[in-house]
């Protein structure tokens, strides 16, 4: 008990040192060292997340050990993912947004660009030349990330330790507060408070928080795009009609692979299936740096034959989505039918040990090597198809330590945490709003298909990729934290509180900066306060962050288009950001002219089950003129149906959205006498309309004459 108590003293006031404490073992006598280490804050993951808690917790004058379990920093952002998902650049602030005008700074020195000169690719890439880059080489991310971390002494950096999974997190029972990890190593690490900034989440489930993997139903939270969804599955599908079976038309014969047995279960039912992972391949067409596809090592072709039947089915689309970095090279990534995305492969991963993940990182990077080589060689893929993919091949001057291949499996999404918060779609459509913002999100809900069957006709079909659009939106303090009733000194900015289709938009690299960055402001509150993570001070939070320039709400326009700021308009305005919409609309920017930041259009889909209402509170007593906004275009509807009602008064007509509005973008609807207080309410379907709706604003402007 003495020789314990010793060595929880010790562990308690070190300050980023390391001593080694005898242990005698009950059972054979013997003596061991276990090397202890402590500091003010510990992050485990050296993810872009981890990454910006680390810089956050030093420039707040923290100690910090930042353990990364592979050989790999920085995750996605240093694996391949060059070519930034954010959907909206004005909603990323703070360290994130320092971490791009860092790489512009790279791409700003002319000797940094080998392949090609900075005009080629901002002429190719339609770039505007500002001081900040969001596509970039590999290497560079992790020259500046290094470079960066460098510039902290009270930064340790600690590669290739794993969290031990059985043993790995001691808890004070009473308080509910970690007090030390251990590695699988038998490395000791104590802090005040832990960051857990990993893809997985092990920390997290390890420390006792709830979590949650697979699609939740779309009962759990009410949301309309979470679950198994076989009618709203249209990206990335099959376009013609493929036979599933070992011989064609005989289901006795069996499914050829990658296919499930079974149907894809009931619509809008929760399951456990996870969506696709994929390595985000970096490749190039500059024939000095190109190698030829690799043919990976226990290569079968049967694993294509999927592939190859699809071919002959008469699909030609060039099954990836190659992006274009500087120096010619190209973020590569899944598209279409068959591609990089290994479905139905990764299910098991969130929960499963370190062999059994290494066995599926194993298989997912076979799988993908082979179906490169299999689409650039094999004799059954069309002539056009080979030509393509014989043109770009691997950068040998990339991921150079790892034979050219990306060194992290893209986790789209493993575990999430279960909090006091969740976030979900309607977080996301800004139907419900977080009043404790620590960061914004703003990409669309994107979820990669989650798995793929056989149709009652008898052909293959993808199920589980939606794409809808959102307006950047605040995400909650406390779906970033656990529970005080589970631990009080853990932060959670990566395997967050969110349902499965909300993470579909908030993870991305930039947000999981901006969070990593929060989590580690409110772990230096915690700390000088000497309060739980629950109990940290949100309104002293909020003015931190926003001194640290964190965007927490949104004023700015979609992705640096002139949007109207809403509020330097006369009378009253409601943005579709606020509307309460009917059906799914997916967000854009596309053609500048709008209010606020950006606009919603329906797709010219599923005619007569979209609508927006839009309710206007009147403040005084008068005569209005009741407006609306939309950027016209060709192609959208001629016939757009409009209501508006107030009390007793209603009115019905219809606009052509494919003119313009007026000189300042809005189109008088009439004019209402209406009294303080009351609603005013306009209503835009969709119903019977000939083009693309758009909702964008409404407003009810005082009478002029």
């Amino acid at each position: 008990m003495m020789l314990r108590s010793f060595r929880l003293l010790v562990m308690a006031t070190l300050t980023l040192c390391a001593i080694s404490v005898p242990l005698v073992t009950s059972l054979l006598g013997q003596v061991t060292s276990v090397e202890v280490k402590s500091s003010d804050v510990v992050v485990y993951g050296g993810t872009s997340g981890g990454i910006a808690a680390a810089i956050q917790s030093a420039r707040l004058g923290k100690t910090v050990v930042l353990i990364e379990p592979s050989n790999h920093l920085g995750g996605l952002t240093t694996g391949g993912l060059g070519a930034t998902d954010i959907g909206n650049k004005a909603a990323i602030g703070g360290l994130s947004r320092e971490f791009y005008q860092r790489v512009g700074k790279w791409y700003a020195d002319p000797k940094n660009w080998v392949h090609e000169s900075a005009s080629k690719y901002n002429e190719r890439r339609k770039s505007s030349g500002e001081n900040e880059m969001w596509t970039f080489e590999p290497h560079v991310a992790m020259k500046v990330y290094k470079d960066w971390l460098a510039e902290y002494p009270t930064i340790q950096v600690v590669m290739n330790e794993r969290l031990d999974l059985k043993n790995g997190v001691k808890k004070n029972p009473t308080t509910r507060a970690i007090e030390s990890i251990s590695m699988e190593s038998g490395k000791v690490y104590t802090g005040k408070v832990f960051i857990d900034a990993t893809y997985e989440g092990d920390l997290m489930a390890k420390a006792g928080v709830p979590y949650h993997v697979g699609r939740e139903g779309e009962s759990v939270y009410g949301e309309t795009l979470n679950g198994i969804r076989v009618e709203k599955s249209t990206h990335h599908q099959f376009t013609h009609k493929v036979d599933p079976y070992v011989i064609p038309g005989k289901p006795e014969s069996g499914l050829i692979p990658l296919i499930q047995a079974g149907g894809p279960g009931e619509e809008g039912a929760g399951d456990h299936r996870v969506q696709a992972y994929n390595y985000r391949m970096c490749t190039t067409d500059v024939a000095e740096n190109r190698r030829a596809w690799p043919k990976p090592e226990g290569y079968d072709e049967k694993t294509y034959e999927l592939v190859l039947r699809n071919c002959e089915a008469g699909d030609h689309r060039k099954s990836w989505n190659p992006v274009w970095m500087p120096n010619r090279k190209t973020d590569t990534n899944n598209n279409f039918a068959v591609s990089t995305d290994y479905i139905g492969a990764n299910y098991e991963y969130p929960d499963a040990d370190y062999a059994k993940r290494q066995a599926i990182i194993d298989d997912h990077k076979r799988y993908q090597q082979g179906l490169m080589w299999t689409l650039a060689n094999h004799p059954r893929v069309p002539q056009e198809i080979r030509d393509h993919f014989q043109k770009l091949g691997l950068a040998k001057d990339e991921f150079v330590e790892t034979d050219n291949w990306p060194p992290q499996l893209y986790v789209r999404e493993a575990r999430r945490m279960i909090s006091d918060y969740v976030m979900t779609q309607h977080n996301c459509q800004r139907k419900v709003t977080a009043e404790d913002s620590v960061g914004m999100g703003a990409y669309n809900m994107d979820s990669h298909n989650c798995q793929r069957y056989v149709t009652k006709e008898g052909y293959v079909r993808n199920e589980g990729d939606i794409q809808v659009g959102v307006p950047p939106y605040p995400i909650s303090y406390k779906s970033i934290r656990p529970a005080k009733e589970h631990v009080t000194n853990l932060l959670v900015p990566v395997c967050l509180s969110a349902s499965h289709i909300s993470y579909g938009s908030i993870r991305m690299e930039p947000v999981f900066m901006v969070l990593g960055q929060s989590a580690a402001t409110a772990a230096s509150f915690a700390i000088d306060g000497k309060t739980s993570v629950q109990d940290v001070d949100y309104a002293k939070l909020r003015e931190k962050l926003l001194e640290d320039k964190q965007v927490l709400e949104w004023q700015g326009a979609r992705g640096g288009a002139a949007g109207i700021v809403p509020s330097s308009l006369p009378g009253v305005v409601v943005d579709d950001a606020l509307a309460r919409t009917k059906g799914e609309w997916t967000a854009s920017g596309s053609i500048s002219g709008f209010v606020g930041s950006g606009y919603q259009t329906d797709g010219n889909e599923q005619k007569g089950e979209k609508s927006a209402l839009f309710e206007l509170k009147i403040p005084k007593t008068g005569s209005y003129d009741i407006r609306m906004s939309w950027t016209p275009n060709a192609n959208r509807a001629s016939n757009v149906p409009v209501v508006v009602e107030a009390g007793t008064l209603r009115t019905e007509t219809s606009v052509n959205q494919r003119n313009a509005a007026g000189k300042d973008g809005f189109h008088t609807l009439g004019r209402m006498t209406l009294n303080a207080g009351q609603t005013l309410n306009v209503v835009i379907s969709n119903d019977k309309t000939d083009g693309h709706v758009i909702i964008d604003a409404v407003q009810a402007l005082p009478a002029q004459d």
